[in-house]
């Protein structure tokens, strides 16, 4: 077969440019470091171009996200005095386009009550609560309310729920004078509140992770709250603590019909170790979720999982989102508690996923979550690489390209999948590779950061290749990768399996190859640059 040359041999334009939940108990067991107040050349080389990071200190869940009058709020758990986990406040940012974020002032700080955790936020437009003000809707916060104090004398009560209100679309915040207003009747773990209206019964949903199981609580107001049902004690994924649910109704694309999703992070017992979503799949009549029966009965090992990768935690998605939009759109903590406090940046600690677009499909009598980033993302592209085909031989085949790897959109297409193994390897001068792909013979993707660069500050880093089932039989396997410098986001089958991972380069990656057991042919290669920055 005739040779061709393939992809990608690209000279970076700069180094590495710059941008804008394991049980909550045990975050603080990294030791504390000093926050640089300047940012070094390492910081330049690892911090992302276009996925959200803090300036300074830590970050991780998202929290509070809503929408309002063309505005995207994105709240998150936040340490601004160090770069490891410790007392929680609300950070705050901001975009119109999801893509380009604004980081904005502390929206929530700890008081009297304890530190601000994970939770919600809904615009309260029929002012339920009355804590509006004339004609101004307010927006609500519930969080969670965690007394480090009441942990360390020996309660099982220290964590409790708190709302507080904006009167200015989220800009400031004010605390509710009669916090908690959801008391914890003794138990350790009573977190990561997530609020939903519930039209047809006119009141709000709470999803509570409560333990090993999501508590479900209803209210006309916001304020006064009262236990609905338990859901999950003995369904799916128990390897560790429950925790950050979201709970929200969506439509079957293929039928129409309605279902509703609840999401639940789990820390550990993910699929490839440490932190990871799951999410089920069923009907919810105001009182209780009933899960399909495709899922009534998935144990530990299952294959509902918003995403497969190691670095995708905690994501929920925004309310409020108008209905002449109609998404739903989600974002995670791009980081695993295996190795979050230790990865090697100094001002700054973790990044967000990009913001993603989710479906709900029906395969047979299966449905299934399908993930895409946010269409916002595609009015960042620039003209790039378009290849209608390409011939790969069993020998590595390069091309060159002027193309930056650190902020670029890559998709493409194999048809004929054949029962062989397709390997895609990032590469640069210092020998250093993130391979990725897809075996035939196996039927399951894998992700292999253990020679990428960075390893030794965790081992459990770079130990273990990840891998994912595919779950669709199509004979031809679309692919989507996001690649932002230090992160790479891979949508297969459409975004039927997603996997996310970080990587520590020694210098940028600059070229891409492919590599098969058998020849194979490449279609509709696209490789756009991303004007950001």
């Amino acid at each position: 077969m005739k040779k061709y040359i393939l992809l990608l041999q690209i000279s970076l334009l700069t180094s590495v440019g710059l941008s804008s939940c394991q049980d909550k108990d045990k975050k603080g067991a990294a030791p504390q470091k000093e926050v640089s107040p300047a940012q070094s050349e390492e910081e330049f080389a690892y911090r992302p171009n276009f996925h959200f990071t803090p300036d300074s200190g830590w970050m991780n869940d998202p929290n509070g996200m809503f929408y309002l009058d063309g505005t995207y709020h994105l709240f998150f758990q936040h340490n601004p005095d160090d770069n490891v986990w410790g007392p929680m406040h609300w950070g705050h940012a901001t975009s119109t386009d999801l893509i380009t974020w604004e980081e904005q002032p502390i929206a929530l700080e700890p008081d009297e009550h304890g530190t601000i955790f994970s939770g919600s936020a809904v615009v309260d437009h029929n002012n339920t609560s009355g804590l509006g003000e004339g004609d101004i809707p307010p927006v609500i916060a519930i969080f969670t309310y965690h007394d480090a104090e009441a942990e360390a004398a020996g309660r099982d009560d220290f964590q409790t729920q708190g709302i507080a209100y904006s009167l200015d679309k989220g800009i400031t915040w004010t605390k509710y004078d009669q916090n908690p207003v959801l008391e914890n009747p003794g138990i350790r773990d009573f977190r990561d509140p997530k609020v939903e209206w519930y039209e047809e019964e006119q009141k709000w949903i709470m999803s509570l992770a409560v333990q090993d199981h999501i508590s479900f609580y209803s209210s006309p107001n916001l304020l006064e709250w009262e236990h609905e049902s338990d859901f999950g004690q003995n369904l799916g994924g128990h390897g560790g603590v429950w925790e950050c649910p979201d709970l929200f109704k969506m439509t079957v694309e293929e039928t129409g019909e309605e279902k509703w999703v609840l999401l639940v992070s789990i820390n550990p017992g993910g699929p490839n170790g440490g932190s990871a979503t799951q999410y089920f799949i069923g009907d919810f009549d105001g009182t209780t979720f009933t899960p399909h029966e495709s899922i009534a009965e998935i144990g530990e090992e299952h294959d509902y999982w918003i995403d497969f990768g190691k670095d995708n935690y905690a994501g929920v998605t925004w309310s409020n989102i108008p209905e002449s939009d109609g998404r739903d759109i989600f974002i995670g903590w791009m980081s695993n508690w295996e190795y979050a406090n230790e990865v090697p940046t100094e001002q700054w600690r973790s990044a967000m996923t990009v913001p993603r677009t989710l479906k709900l499909k029906k395969e047979g009598d299966t449905y299934r979550i399908f993930s895409s980033p946010v269409e916002e993302l595609e009015q960042y592209y620039s003209a790039g690489v378009e290849q209608k085909e390409i011939i790969v031989e069993q020998s590595t085949q390069i091309a060159s390209e002027d193309i930056n790897f650190s902020k670029a959109a890559i998709s493409f297409e194999i048809p004929n999948l054949q029962e062989q193994r397709y390997e895609f390897k990032l590469g640069n001068t210092e020998g250093e590779e993130l391979l990725f792909g897809y075996s035939g013979k196996d039927k399951e993707f894998f992700l292999n950061r253990g020679n990428s660069g960075l390893t030794e500050f965790k081992d459990v880093f770079g130990k273990n290749v990840s891998t994912a089932p595919r779950t669709s039989d199509a004979e031809t396997l679309k692919v989507k990768i996001v690649l932002d410098k230090t992160s790479i986001e891979i949508f297969y089958d459409r975004g039927e399996t997603v996997m996310t991972e970080i990587f520590f380069p020694n210098e940028p990656y600059q070229t891409i190859t492919a590599d098969g057991e058998q020849d194979f042919i490449i279609e509709n290669l696209q490789i756009n640059q991303l004007k950001i920055n």
